[in-house]
């Protein structure tokens, strides 16, 4: 059995956050992807403390394709130092990670 990961980025714009989904599904590197948001983050950057708004980028997959995925969201993404998180997906539907499977290159 494949093993199926969740990847998350977070970006400043909603355009930004909707092109990184669009192009990994494009892709076939993602089966879908979710663009949540806005949520507010709070975080050290250069020695400051921050708080902005940002939005989520949650993309299904299997954890063979992460490295394309990482590199994709790198080459799209506008912060130089990109949030991408890839988390397990210990269980699922049957049906659904199928579904997954059937979307992604191979």
């Amino acid at each position: 059995m494949a093993e199926y990961i969740q990847v998350v980025t977070t970006t400043t714009r909603k355009a930004e956050a909707q092109a990184i989904a669009r192009a990994l599904v494009e892709q076939r590197l993602a089966a879908c992807a979710q663009v949540l948001g806005p949520v507010t983050s709070t975080y050290w950057w250069e020695g400051k403390l921050e708080t902005n708004h940002e939005w989520q980028c949650w993309i299904k997959t299997r954890r063979d394709l992460y490295e394309q995925i990482e590199q994709a969201i790198r080459q799209l993404h506008s912060y130089a130092v990109p949030e991408i998180l890839a988390i397990p997906i210990v269980a699922g539907s049957v049906s659904f990670l199928a579904w997954i499977d059937d979307e992604l290159k191979r």
